[in-house]
């Protein structure tokens, strides 16, 4: 414990230089603010390793749900006991995802996850968080339909990251943005580490990053599909923010955009007037937590 010591009065001195920045390894913890008598809800931060991007033929690996006690207003007070289980894919897993995350065609032979155990852990949880719910989401609901029914949360899209004056929003950039490192890409890692960045204070907001997720969660949106839309006019869309969808996952084949959804007819009368300078059926859909980032969205 004293050479502990030594070693962060070491860090200490060097940060009051003014020329250095020291980063901390990150401790899991498990109390982080004192209860207080406010009501909480349970969360449940998940993380998957898996073969490949595309959920409708690569497997998961590894997965990693961890429970963890909020308050309404975000601030996370415990993180409790976590559920880890690696599974064994239909094929050998690529030479490029053991070389990112460190798993072996040895490590999951003959393991199996069961999808009910999975269903039942969950089951609690007033909201699930990914750091890229939109990928994580995509496997898990496949593997677990149960996940089908939660209200989705994403810590890496629904924090202003960049207005709070981070550089990237890869877990590896927030942690060192609060003077911290991890050892990445093994999924149990992952959920401490994202949960530790949720639980701190907000560089400029002071607000628990939670919280400003927590608003936008509970925020519903409106996807407006620009169908049939001329060509000329994709640099347009682009520009506006819009992205395409090949169609390949049942989608319509068109760019669409996300907007709030006091700024539906807005992006209507912006569609109407700019892109097809005509008047045409515009679709669009409400979304809420408990449909985003999901593979029906």
């Amino acid at each position: 414990m004293q050479e502990m010591g030594d070693h962060e009065k070491m860090a200490v001195a060097l940060e009051a230089t003014g020329q250095y920045r020291v980063l901390r390894k990150l401790i899991p913890r498990q109390n982080l603010v004192p209860h207080d008598g406010s009501k909480t809800r349970l969360g449940i931060f998940i993380d998957l390793e898996t073969t490949g991007l595309d959920p409708a033929k690569d497997e998961i690996i590894e997965l990693a749900m961890v429970p963890f006690v909020y308050g309404l207003d975000g601030r996370i007070f415990e993180i409790q006991d976590a559920f880890q289980g690696l599974r064994q894919p239909s094929n050998p897993i690529p030479a490029e995802i053991t070389k990112l995350t460190g798993i072996t065609d040895e490590m999951v032979a003959g393991k199996v996850i069961d999808p009910a155990e999975v269903a039942a852990f969950a089951a609690p949880a007033a909201i699930v968080i990914a750091h890229n719910a939109a990928f994580d989401r995509k496997f898990i609901e496949r593997f677990c339909p149960s996940f089908s029914t939660k209200p989705w949360g994403c810590s890496m899209s629904q924090v202003d990251w960049t207005g709070e004056g981070f550089e990237g929003t890869k877990l590896g950039y927030l942690l060192a943005g609060f003077g911290l490192f991890h050892d990445g890409h093994r999924a149990t890692d992952d959920c401490h580490a994202a949960i530790e960045i949720l639980a701190r204070p907000l560089p400029k907001s002071g607000v628990p990053a939670m919280g400003k997720l927590l608003e936008k969660a509970r925020e519903a949106t409106c996807r407006v599909w620009a169908e049939n839309s001329p060509f000329d006019f994709k640099d347009v869309l682009k520009a506006r923010g819009y992205r395409w969808s090949d169609g390949s996952d049942g989608r319509p084949r068109a760019w669409f955009i996300d907007v709030p959804e006091d700024q539906l007819q807005q992006e209507k009368d912006f569609l109407l007037q700019e892109i097809y300078q005509r008047d045409v059926d515009i679709h669009a859909a409400r979304i809420t937590a408990v449909d985003r980032f999901s593979i029906r969205c």
